[in-house]
């Protein structure tokens, strides 16, 4: 099964820019690239921050992109979002008991959780006690059925430091319940707007970097978010009973290709 991943596309109100880019513009040709080269993909999934301050007109603009879209998507929010203005725009989003914008749908390949991390004006990500109930719950449901992880912060540090301040809090709770299960294929997330891999407790993880700005790969400043305009992309995953695949594909590269 093919899936898309997209991530942190920031987009802010008709007319704006962000730092020096258009991120509905970065949008716009991310999903042109998609429709044209991955019609066949099953979805596309959005790990968070979807606008860049949560205004309803940013959730507007996000809502006419996205209808040019030919996959079905999947929206989480990241800290970036406003969770009332992101439901006022999509009313259709899943939501859990409590009102988090929480899901898990089936697969050919194995049940996708989707968690949501926002915490209200604040820029780390939160899984309160609400949110471990749900989650242990949908992975308790799964059973033994593969589980692929979607979320917006990583519960783990990566060295760019002010970003690791800025990752999941206390994620003791979370761990206690994800570490260990060892049905749990992969944990895709976006926050750190950089092509990373890995694994976490025996898990394999990846993020990559967002449509529009990048995080730079600085693992010495502190205190700040160390930014560039290295190129955007999405990624492109091909998942089967026995695999999982990422490739990264940096949408706005022109580079020349050829046979060899």
């Amino acid at each position: 099964m093919k899936f898309i991943h997209v991530t942190d596309t920031h987009i802010v109100p008709p007319g704006e820019k962000l730092y020096g880019l258009d991120p509905a513009e970065r949008l716009r040709l991310c999903i042109a690239d998609i429709n044209r080269n991955h019609p066949d993909a099953a979805f596309a999934i959005f790990t968070g921050d979807l606008a860049h301050r949560g205004e309803p007109a940013a959730y507007g603009v996000l809502r006419e992109r996205l209808a040019e879209l030919r996959l079905p998507c999947h929206l989480l929010l990241g800290n970036h979002d406003d969770r009332a203005n992101f439901l006022a725009a999509f009313p259709a989003s899943p939501v859990d008991e409590a009102g988090f914008v929480q899901f898990a749908f089936d697969t050919e390949v194995g049940r996708f959780v989707c968690l949501d991390t926002n915490e209200p004006k604040v820029a780390w990500g939160a899984c309160c006690e609400t949110r471990v109930g749900w989650l242990q719950r949908t992975l308790d449901a799964a059973g033994e059925r593969p589980v692929y992880l979607f979320q917006h912060h990583p519960p783990f540090p990566v060295g760019i430091k002010r970003m690791d301040e800025i990752s999941l809090l206390r994620p003791e709770a979370y761990t206690r319940v994800v570490a260990g299960r060892r049905n749990i294929r992969h944990m895709f997330f976006g926050h750190l707007h950089r092509p990373i891999g890995g694994s976490w407790r025996g898990i394999p993880v990846t993020t990559m970097r967002a449509t529009c700005h990048q995080v730079a790969l600085d693992l010495v400043v502190e205190g700040r978010v160390p930014g560039s305009h290295e190129p955007p992309a999405y990624a492109v995953v091909l998942a089967d009973h026995d695999q999982t695949v990422v490739h990264f594909h940096d949408f706005l590269d022109e580079t020349a290709t050829f046979f060899l």
